[in-house]
């Protein structure tokens, strides 16, 4: 099943985000979760009715509409943040392999130095997009229905076990 994490149809949203390069950076994160939780929640829905064998979720980077699913899960699995922001660098760290895998130009170089015109770094602004992330308030706001909460947390009990 496809579930668009986008929204594009939110063009006054997309308007601050998509044309300047923001959208490959961590730093449109939490505005997308406040301006559109329940597009997060329809992916984990998807991702918690899977059926099982596997799941794969992706976007065109690999690493930022990515990256923020990928945060949520981690963060709802209660995984250590030092860890979330690992897994993150590391999707970074092998930028040439994802832009070699696919066919395209190695963005890394150019978000990076977006994110420092704007005063922070790739690590910082993921970090500061995991520092403010509202798990519950995005949770509570993303529509999603007691069994997808159900499914969600019990990632945390197999990851402990």
């Amino acid at each position: 099943m496809a579930v668009d994490l986008d929204g594009l149809e939110n063009t006054a949203f997309w308007a601050d985000y998509w044309n300047n390069g923001l959208v490959g950076t961590a730093l449109y994160f939490l505005p997308h979760l406040a301006a559109m939780p329940e597009r997060t929640g329809a992916v984990l829905a998807a991702l918690a009715s899977a059926p099982p064998g596997g799941v794969l979720f992706h976007c065109m980077a690999g690493r930022d509409r990515t990256g923020q699913i990928a945060l949520m899960l981690l963060a709802i699995a209660d995984a250590d943040p030092e860890a979330i922001v690992e897994d993150y660098l590391e999707t970074v760290r092998r930028g040439d392999q994802r832009a070699a895998a696919s066919g395209r130009a190695n963005e890394e170089a150019a978000s990076e130095a977006l994110c420092r015109s704007l005063g922070t770094t790739t690590e910082g602004a993921f970090r500061s997009a995991l520092a403010g992330l509202d798990l519950s308030a995005v949770l509570a706001a993303a529509e999603l229905t007691d069994a997808d909460l159900a499914a969600l947390g019990s990632w945390r009990q197999s990851l402990t076990d």
